[in-house]
């Protein structure tokens, strides 16, 4: 047997071999998945936008008139007018002086971290991050240094032993698996007292949070005093993309240094199309944000009606905290069964131990719709043994880990 013969042997072994399932048509509140129409709880299209009929209708026309893709990277071939179109409109959206869009919002963190930490700087990055920005402080030739998840005393130890080396400090504003918000005032006022920069990935605040659903920054009204905040196109604006939001020498920097950006084909005409009609959407009616939040309430209320120990939050990310793999796994398959994909999220995904079924309440679930979910998880907890109750206990206690970095670089004080 080969190498990679026994390396998937032994993520079977240990639960953690993935596989895709097959959804055949749109993603809605419900899809067909492997044949069958089922609930979808595990979505990132907060909003419903990636199959609104404006937002279709806009990918259509753009392919026809601009065709599918940009041809090369856009220091090479040029900027469409649409790029630039997005460009502005995320701009003024984002209340900054410019935006700069890249291919995906992986590309976005990768590119940025990189090209802001210089070899001898150090990067504060939170242990919760998401993967992407883990790979970005990988990338970068800074030093890393991993504060203890929402731990802004842990992050002033490391400032202050940075001695002037601290660059920058990046943290997601929502945090993909547990839906915790990033105490952004206290980072904000940190950064300043220690000069870095600060850094905010709003991938699944924007659409979510804030007003207007401007995210995360806007919502601990920041707006203007972040260095450079992220979002992407791909979750509650429906499609496929990203931007990052600053000021013009920053972006003009990162044009001239983001090799995630420089050497990657721009995005494609009618992903930036169906953008900017979703942003329309958003602008248009905010209250769609509200709806969200809404049935985020109405999930945790009747989970909790089941009797799961529901995190605290108000996002509309709610894990379920099983545990080992294998657990994760069979409530997913009994959940499944039951009509509710919510899919088992393991390591290294999540840190060991925390495998999890990680909720996504969408605005166009009805209130009906999540209740029925909600007895259907409980039923399924119960079919494999465990008892609602035990599963998310305070998910914080869990989650004091490295987030596949390297060890801190400097170790807190005893």
């Amino acid at each position: 047997m080969s190498e990679i013969g026994r390396h998937l042997d032994s993520l079977r072994e240990r639960g953690l071999f993935r596989r895709m399932r097959m959804v055949a048509g749109p993603q809605g509140p419900r899809v067909m998945l492997d044949g069958r129409q089922v609930l979808l709880l595990c979505s990132n299209n907060y909003l419903g936008f990636a199959d609104h009929p404006r937002v279709r209708s806009a990918a259509a026309e753009a392919a026809t008139r601009y065709g599918v893709g940009a041809g090369a990277s856009r220091l090479v071939s040029g900027n469409m007018t649409l790029h630039r179109r997005l460009e502005d409109r995320l701009a003024t959206f984002e209340r900054t002086e410019r935006c700069v869009l890249f291919g995906s919002g992986y590309l976005a963190n990768t590119g940025v971290i990189a090209a802001l930490a210089r070899e001898g700087d150090v990067v504060f990055s939170d242990a919760l991050n998401h993967a992407s920005i883990v790979d970005g402080c990988r990338l970068a030739r800074a030093e890393t240094f991993v504060y203890d998840h929402l731990d802004t005393e842990h992050l002033e130890w490391g400032l202050r032993e940075a001695n002037g080396r601290g660059s920058l400090i990046v943290t997601d504003g929502v945090f993909s698996m547990d839906g915790d918000i990033a105490p952004l005032v206290e980072i904000a006022e940190l950064a300043e007292r220690y000069d870095a920069r600060v850094m905010v990935d709003e991938a699944h605040a924007t659409g979510a949070l804030g007003p207007g659903g401007r995210g995360s920054v806007a919502a601990a009204g920041l707006e203007g005093e972040i260095d450079v905040v992220v979002g992407t196109l791909g979750k509650a604006l429906g499609g496929y993309g990203a931007y990052v939001c600053c000021d013009a020498e920053m972006a003009s920097y990162l044009v001239n240094t983001a090799r995630t950006l420089i050497f990657s084909t721009g995005p494609p005409p009618p992903s930036v199309a169906a953008a900017l009609v979703a942003l329309d959407l958003l602008c248009e009616q905010p209250r769609v944000v509200e709806r969200l939040l809404r049935n985020a309430r109405v999930l945790r209320d009747a989970l909790a009606a089941e009797g799961f120990a529901v995190p605290r939050g108000e996002t509309q990310i709610v894990p379920l905290v099983a545990g080992e793999p294998e657990r994760a796994l069979e409530i997913c398959e009994r959940a499944l069964s039951r009509g509710v994909f919510a899919q088992a999220i393991r390591p290294p995904t999540v840190p060991e131990g925390s495998s999890r079924l990680r909720l996504a309440a969408i605005a166009t679930h009805t209130p009906a719709e999540l209740g029925w979910a909600a007895q259907q998880l409980g039923a399924a907890a119960r079919e494999v043994g465990s008892d609602p109750s035990d599963l998310s206990p305070d998910a914080n206690e869990l989650f004091l880990y490295d987030a596949e970095l390297d060890e801190p670089v400097f170790q807190r004080a005893a």
